[in-house]
């Protein structure tokens, strides 16, 4: 085999499993705070805490998608302020206090 066709062939492997290793790798699709996984919208934590993120933005806090995952006090945080806006209303009500529960 030529020095020329192997590197021909090394390129078209690399572009060919590139796409499928960064989808693999953590690429996944968010829409409203659902992941599509294997045709279908399902809510995961991960969409969710993006959707949170995004939120929180739109009113002016500056917040991303891994701050929202990785600190569960700052998510905390951002859900008192914005937890009332239908979008996210459901995922904040697992993190904040309710009043008269016994735990405010």
């Amino acid at each position: 085999m030529s020095p020329r066709l192997m590197i021909i062939a090394g390129v078209g492997g690399v572009l060919l499993c590139g796409p499928v290793t960064s989808a693999g790798a953590g690429g996944f699709v968010c829409k409203n705070g659902n992941q599509l996984v294997q045709g279908s919208w399902l809510a995961t934590p991960y969409c969710q805490d993006s959707l949170v993120a995004q939120v929180a933005h739109e009113y002016g806090f500056s917040a991303t998608a891994a701050q929202v995952r990785n600190n569960p006090m700052f998510k905390q945080h951002l859900c008192r302020f914005i937890g009332q806006d239908i979008r996210i209303k459901e995922t904040c009500s697992q993190v904040t206090p309710v009043p008269g529960r016994g735990f405010y």
